[in-house]
């Protein structure tokens, strides 16, 4: 275990200024990033007696080998520094409070000339109103259904609209008047504007006026004795009151306001918070992450708002409602000033309904903590046993923590491609998935699976090895370097596995050890796992293992072996369908890559292409009538050759 006093900076050596400092390992991977405000006081307080530390500083100082800084200019630059360097670098040690799930969000696309309203998850898009985020999509999605009723904005996809504009049919929605049908002109297009102005005035909060008009003219239809337009008029009205049901008024300011709230032990934290807009809860968020030190709630809600407001410009509310103010209060507000581009208020409630939604906030984080609890004890002693259980029937020498799965994928010796995965300590590290295509092996098409799979293992150790010598002719006191120096970041394969799993049986796991031992690699144990009885194969034996059906490492050795699977067929599909376009309009005079692939975004398919007329390829940009005549013929002279060529096995899908 390293000693820390051995890569303490030399007194005075460290300036006092704002800045941001990296812990990095034997390797030279960042492990921890932090910031400072002064950067000598900060990094003395690591180098004091180890056992006055917090147990998981004390393991990220003692696992540390190196430690660096970088002098920033004002104490928001710290910020954005430091927040840049966690997304790059992803360290093991700082706490992550965010997953990988991307929220949904409601959005409608403004900018279009008939906008449509739909669910969407990842980045915002310049021109689009949103709305959230919110925790589920079906939550979203019933909403939106409800208000359909109300408001007949269009929500189909732009390619269900161009077909109704072609049939001259609206789609089930404009039937059953959940649309207005403004594909079909039953509604302009200033008209259908109308309507989706109001849809967003709801969404904003501003309903009122809309449930008065409704009733109004609900009672003036009964009065006029127009029962069947009263009884359409009542039903809105209710749709409307049960959406509304849905968004319960929580402050009554009409506040638009990120309340936060903290549940913590000494283990871990769990993260709360509730997106209110227009005084509504649009949406709900939580996380649970593990204490990487002794860090009070003011540190620890510093840290979250940096990691869940950086590098989200346009997300930022007016107000951001927290437990405790972090240490840099005004820091904190001119950051997220910026990234608003208005003032934001960042404060602790002291008194009526906002302090009573962060004790809701609170209940909620309190709860979630509970049930993380229950559930990790769980998925820990699940995932150890699993290990533990593969390391045992594989004689291993200790239990694999990270796994590398191969799989080969292709249709009749074409597009042949492979995949790896990497799963550490039980989990998936999709980071580090990799993906290969095999062209030729031995002189052969890549048909042959066995041939294919000791290609891959070759390049992928190969590979392996000329990057532990690359580290290795850098080698310094502390051993080979196996990340980049200057990035901190892993070469590409410079981790070996402690296990290599092939889908296939006793053939591919011979083609794979095989590759080893050609490469010289004795140390690196395979196995393989055979679909049709789920058995496991090692080289040399002629009987499989046996796990127990019930057997968590069997389990786990399937999930990475289906993962591996699905990997390589997506990469599969997607090579085909490019190859297939290509190749059949490779001899269109100019047409290039670029309208290709504009042709293959536009349509989705060589399917669709085949079936538009040649005035619909005219309209993709960059392409002319007569390009489009050019395509057209290419494309119908392909489906007859393909028509006559080759037949289709209906129960395999395979090609005869």
């Amino acid at each position: 275990m390293p000693d820390p006093s051995t890569y303490r900076p030399a007194p005075g050596s460290v300036p006092t200024q704002p800045g941001v400092y990296r812990f990095r390992d034997k390797a030279q991977r960042v492990i921890y990033v932090g910031k400072a405000k002064n950067l000598r006081a900060r990094l003395s307080s690591y180098f004091q007696d180890v056992g006055n530390l917090h147990p998981r500083t004390a393991t990220m100082v003692t696992t540390a080998h190196s430690v660096d800084w970088t002098v920033v200019g004002t104490e928001v630059e710290a910020l954005q520094l430091e927040y840049s360097w966690i997304k790059e670098f992803d360290p093991r040690f700082n706490v992550k409070y965010r997953d990988d799930k991307s929220y949904p969000w409601l959005a409608v696309t403004y900018a279009e000339e008939i906008p449509r309203v739909m669910v969407g998850r990842g980045r915002k898009r310049r021109g689009n109103r949103y709305y959230g985020p919110y925790s589920h999509a079906w939550a979203i999605r019933e909403t939106v259904d409800i208000l359909l009723r109300v408001f007949p904005m269009r929500s189909c996809s732009n390619g269900v609209f161009k077909r109704s504009q072609q049939i001259g049919r609206p789609c089930l929605l404009g039937y059953i008047d959940k649309c207005s049908a403004p594909c079909v002109g039953e509604v302009t297009a200033e008209e259908h504007r109308e309507i989706v102005d109001d849809f967003c005035d709801f969404m904003a909060g501003r309903t009122k006026r809309f449930t008065q008009r409704i009733e109004a003219e609900m009672y003036a239809a009964s009065e006029a004795m127009d029962f069947e337009r009263a009884a359409r008029l009542r039903d809105d009205l209710g749709a409307m009151n049960k959406a509304l049901e849905k968004q319960a008024v929580v402050l009554g300011d009409g506040a638009d306001a990120d309340v936060i709230a903290l549940a913590e032990d000494p283990l871990e934290v769990a993260v709360q918070v509730f997106h209110v807009r227009g005084g509504r809860i649009r949406g709900q968020r939580g996380w649970v992450a593990d204490r990487t030190d002794d860090a009070e709630t003011p540190e620890l809600v510093e840290h979250f708002l940096l990691q869940l407001y950086a590098g989200e410009e346009g997300n930022v509310p007016r107000e951001v409602l927290v437990p405790a103010l972090p240490p840099e209060a005004a820091t904190f507000e001119e950051l997220l000033a910026d990234l608003r581009g208005s003032r934001v208020s960042l404060r602790v409630p002291q008194r009526g309904d906002k302090r009573s939604l962060q004790e809701t906030v609170a209940r909620n984080a309190a709860e979630s903590l509970v049930q993380h609890k229950t559930k990790r004890a769980s998925d820990l002693t699940t995932r150890n046993r699993a290990l533990a259980e593969i390391g045992e029937a594989l004689s291993l020498d200790e239990a694999p923590l990270r796994i590398e799965c191969y799989d080969v994928s292709n249709l009749q010796g074409s597009e042949v491609v492979a995949s790896m995965v990497v799963f550490e300590d039980g989990l998936a590290r999709k980071g580090e998935y990799r993906r290969f295509i095999i062209k030729s092996v031995g002189g052969e098409t890549g048909a042959n699976d066995v041939a294919s799979m000791h290609e891959v293992i070759t390049r992928r150790f190969r590979r392996l090895l000329d990057e532990q010598a690359s580290s290795e002719a850098r080698e310094g006191e502390d051993g080979p370097m196996l990340v980049d120096p200057d990035t901190g970041r892993p070469r590409k394969f410079a981790y070996a596995p402690s296990l290599v799993v092939v889908d296939g049986g006793p053939p591919q796991v011979a083609a794979a050890q095989r590759a080893l031992d050609e490469l010289g690699i004795d140390d690196i144990p395979v196995c393989g796992l055979a679909k049709r009885l789920e058995e496991v194969w090692v080289p040399g034996e002629e009987d499989p293992v046996i796990l127990p059906r019930t057997s968590e490492g069997l389990y786990l050795l399937q999930r990475i072996r289906d993962e591996a699977h699905r990997f390589a067929i997506t990469h599969h599909r997607n090579r085909r369908t490019k190859s297939m376009v290509e190749s059949t309009l490779d001899d269109v005079p100019g047409l290039g890559e670029v309208r290709r692939k504009t042709l293959l975004r536009h349509f989705g398919s060589l399917r669709k292409l085949r079936a538009a007329r040649v005035e619909e390829i005219a309209e993709v940009p960059g392409i002319g009538p007569r390009t489009a005549a050019a395509i057209k013929a290419a494309v119908d002279t392909d489906d007859r050759a393909g028509k006559t060529g080759t037949s289709v096995n209906t129960a395999t899908g395979e090609i005869d």
